[in-house]
């Protein structure tokens, strides 16, 4: 076996290289554990790679003997493989695949940015298949509200979902022309790709039909030519969801004789639709609102995702053509809001009067609506990072905004809290109604007017008033006299008389024996 197909056979199976204690043929060379190496040693996958390697080889002497033809039809017949069963035995749940998604998102995104290289074995429909799979699994998070933190840096945006409470965390890359080096080995990464490929369509094929969602999607041609497949997936999802809980509402109450025939009629029909698919044009809803968020039960839904779907609830956002698009066509409906863009196929235009947000990413707006606010993509993500919606004045266009701070970072933990966090983190409490303590004095101070007498924070009438108020709250609700010995005494003494005449009255003692019970 090659050592090519050696090191593609190692990462599709999940055995990776060892550092040993002691390296007995030096530093240039890679360890593996016997166990592993016996383990991938009988793997079917590896007569495939035979297969193919000896089939290369007749391709190879059809070329050399000039054999044009007899190489295209042995091209057209070269055996393949598929991961299906690696991946079922490499994940035998489905938590444990959700546990290993973070580098295959990160991965797949990555390539779903690169350019077509024929150089570097990176063809067309490698990155048109990791664009598809990135698309179909933002759509799923986007309408299930799984979204929790954005973070936009130099390398890129970071994006951190939980599902079925698993965090997955992932980067992709900005919306640029990506330039690849010479240093990166890109036959091992797309060996990677193409088992990262087959895990999230795996992944993306369960997620779906939880929902009851049928996988794959079939969209929109017009949309896709038009680079708007999110757009498409996300209509493609809440039509199919209407349509399945019709079918299943009408199915459970139709006889047995008659679905047979109902499902037939319903084939005939989605194959109707699928024909003229290509002649539905986005002007059937001229000036409609892009409905991503469909309003469902929230019974079983946790209180994050309750939280994210009505942090832009009521709100209607305009993108215009600078800010990055993709982006946020993702995080605003994760969040509950409606949202459109500059160009065609979009859902409204520009002169809607119902839109509350325009995104805007230069330094001066011509035109200006009076009835919206115009902010920078930095306020969509900082609203999304603290739960709150912040105040637009500090995002306005030409305005330098505030310092993004990252929602990865635990700033207890680190021992230092930015400006703007300490501003954000009075803004939550006023929201939320909550009364925090000043900068520099935690909770427990509060209730220490002593303390805060000597820090300067209270007057010396101050924190009388408040020493008076605490011993006010703390005296019981009941009080007794304070009272002498003597009348201590007295007041046992009428109660023992008082005892010996209700006695003598009710027949307990003999009227013989009176004296002795009053003594």
């Amino acid at each position: 076996l090659l050592l090519v197909n050696c090191r593609k056979l190692c990462i599709l199976k999940g055995v990776f290289p060892r550092e040993p204690k002691k390296k007995v043929k030096g530093n240039n060379q890679t360890y593996y554990h016997v166990k592993d190496i016996a383990f991938i040693q009988h793997d079917p996958l590896l007569e495939k790679l035979r297969e193919q390697r000896a089939y290369q080889k007749k391709i190879h002497k059809a070329l050399a003997k000039k054999n044009e033809d007899l190489a295209t039809r042995l091209r057209t017949r070269e055996p393949s493989y598929t991961l299906d069963r690696l991946i079922r035995e490499r994940y035998p749940k489905f938590v444990d695949a959700l546990r290993d998604l973070d580098d295959c998102l990160s991965m797949v995104h990555l390539f779903a940015a690169l350019p077509a290289v024929e150089r570097l074995k990176i063809n067309v429909e490698r990155v048109h298949s990791c664009r598809r799979l990135s698309h179909e699994w933002q759509a799923y998070v986007a309408r299930c509200h799984k979204l929790r933190k954005v973070f936009v840096s130099v390398k890129g945006i970071y994006y951190q979902a939980e599902v079925e409470g698993q965090k997955i965390t992932w980067l992709a890359p900005h919306a640029m022309q990506q330039v690849l080096p010479d240093d990166v080995n890109f036959s091992v990464m797309l060996t990677f790709v193409e088992f990262y490929e087959t895990l999230l369509g795996f992944v993306n094929f369960r997620l779906y039909h939880s929902i009851s969602v049928k996988y794959p999607p079939i969209l929109d041609p017009r949309l896709e030519a038009l680079a708007a497949d999110l757009y498409a997936l996300t209509r493609y999802m809440n039509g199919n969801t209407k349509r399945i809980s019709e079918e299943q509402e009408s199915g459970s109450t139709k006889p047995e004789h008659t679905r047979g025939q109902l499902e037939g009629a319903q084939f005939e029909e989605s194959e109707l639709r699928l024909s003229q698919l290509q002649h539905q044009l986005p002007s059937n809803e001229d000036r409609a609102l892009m409905h991503l968020i469909e309003e469902d039960d929230d019974n079983d839904d946790d209180e994050d995702t309750k939280k994210c779907k009505k942090l832009f609830k009521n709100m209607k956002f305009y993108l215009s053509r600078e800010v990055p698009r993709e982006s946020l066509l993702f995080v605003i409906p994760a969040f509950g809001g409606v949202v459109s863009w500059e160009g065609d196929a979009a859902p409204f235009t520009e002169a809607d009067q119902s839109i509350t947000h325009q995104i805007v990413d230069r330094p001066s707006q011509g035109h200006m609506y009076l009835s919206r606010e115009y902010i920078q993509p930095q306020w969509i993500y900082d609203c999304i990072n603290f739960g709150v919606i912040l105040e637009a004045h500090r995002y306005l266009v030409g305005r330098v905004p505030p310092p993004h701070l990252s929602p990865f970072v635990d700033n207890e933990a680190e021992g230092y809290f930015p400006d703007y966090a300490e501003t954000i983190k009075r803004f939550e409490a006023a929201a939320k109604n909550e009364v925090l303590p000043m900068p520099g004095v935690g909770k427990d101070d509060l209730d220490d007017p002593q303390l805060l007498l000597a820090e300067g924070y209270l007057s010396r009438t101050e924190a009388i008033e408040v020493a008076e108020r605490k011993k006010e709250v703390k005296k019981p609700f009941i009080s007794f006299p304070s009272v002498g010995l003597s009348d201590f005494l007295v007041h046992l003494c009428l109660l023992a008389f008082i005892f010996t005449l209700l006695t003598v009255f009710f027949g307990c003692v003999p009227e013989g024996n009176f004296g002795e019970a009053v003594s």
